[in-house]
């Protein structure tokens, strides 16, 4: 079993306190990703689980194995790079051997687990190149193929796609998804794009200044946010916010600020109804915003005015001033706006996201 247990896992760079109790069960062949922005802990992460940096407290497990005092080269792990970590004296072959030859492996066995590793990543035609005489998207190919020919228990990328244009990066995450499917190997993953962690991630790790916000499927990360910091990371365009009071009309439960004024959903309404009186951060999804039409009841829809068109081929985004603020709505390509002019939208009730307003946490 190739599962990676971490626990209370902590590091710290005299009074920099990086990585702070992380406990992670990373499943054996589960492709795990952690996401955040810079700083926030994910890449010191994945170099304690490689040897890379010491562990400041906490224990690392890789199978059935604490690792914490073992080298790199002893705990069944290959990395991943950002900038590939190729060497340039080397022809694309002995960079992928080299490994195998530092651990005196047979001629002939380090021969078929380089062709075999060609065969999979399409580089056949490449391996008497030297690096400078290769892409972007061959190296970091020529990359993997140098931890595929370990066969270790963990495989760990470090933003292995961060230096490739974005056509390339998408093409990438293709081949890498049907490469951890191909292979069945445990991966921890890390990446700053959350589009890229939400496509790769059979588990998705959010880290924010050290801690752990939320672990789960992406589509639950995307749904069912445990915070405000989760909600605005996760999804492109990101999620809205509004300061909105919380008001009891005639027994309904409404949001409301200056240019908007929504009915809570019933299935909300009881947990809203607590705030009743004060202020809390509304949530909502530019792709669940609308233009209004005849069948939006009318507690679900207000009036804005458009500032910014941003026309995409597939869809529009509109930046609409609501009251005092700003909202992003993605709208049918069909709508025809101009800037300046006023605009019913509505929104879907029932994916509305409340957040407690000193705590941001998920209401």
């Amino acid at each position: 079993m190739a599962q990676v247990m971490l626990k209370a896992l902590n590091k710290k760079y005299d009074e920099v306190h990086a990585v702070k109790d992380v406990n992670l069960h990373i499943r054996d062949k589960e492709f795990m990703v952690l996401v955040g922005p810079s700083g926030c802990g994910k890449s010191t992460t994945l170099r304690m689980v490689a040897g890379l940096e010491e562990i400041t407290a906490g224990e690392i497990h890789i199978g059935d194995r604490i690792v914490n005092d073992l080298p790199p080269k002893d705990r069944d792990i290959a990395m991943v790079f950002q900038n590939y970590a190729l060497y340039p004296h080397m022809t694309v072959y002995d960079n992928m051997a080299f490994g195998l030859k530092m651990r005196k492996f047979p001629k002939a066995e380090i021969e078929k687990r380089v062709k075999d590793a060609a065969e999979i990543l399409g580089i056949q035609e490449l391996l008497k190149r030297k690096p400078r005489q290769l892409s972007g998207g061959q190296r970091q190919r020529v990359a993997v193929g140098r931890a595929i020919v370990r066969h270790p228990q963990v495989f760990l990328f470090d933003e292995p796609l961060s230096n490739l244009d974005a056509k390339l990066r998408v093409q990438m995450r293709v081949e890498l998804k049907k490469l951890h499917d191909r292979l069945e190997t445990t991966a921890i993953y890390v990446t700053h794009d959350q589009v890229e962690a939400m496509t790769l991630g059979d588990r998705v790790v959010v880290m924010k200044d050290g801690w752990i916000q939320q672990v789960g499927e992406p589509l639950e990360l995307y749904g069912h946010p445990t915070n405000k910091f989760v909600a605005g990371f996760i999804g492109s365009p990101a999620m809205n916010f509004l300061d909105v009071g919380i008001n009891e009309v005639n027994g309904a439960i409404i949001a409301e600020t200056q240019g908007l004024r929504l009915a809570v959903p019933p299935a909300r309404a009881a947990a809203v109804r607590a705030y009743k009186g004060q202020q809390v951060a509304l949530g909502v999804r530019p792709e669940d915003v609308h233009v209004a039409t005849g069948a939006d009841a009318a507690h679900h829809a207000f009036d804005v005015t458009v500032e910014v068109v941003e026309p995409l081929g597939s869809e529009i985004l509109l930046d609409v001033r609501v009251g005092r603020g700003t909202i992003v709505a993605r709208v049918d390509p069909t709508v025809r706006v101009k800037i300046h002019e006023t605009l019913r939208l509505a929104v879907n009730a029932d994916r509305l996201h409340f957040f407690d307003a000193k705590t941001e946490q998920a209401i």
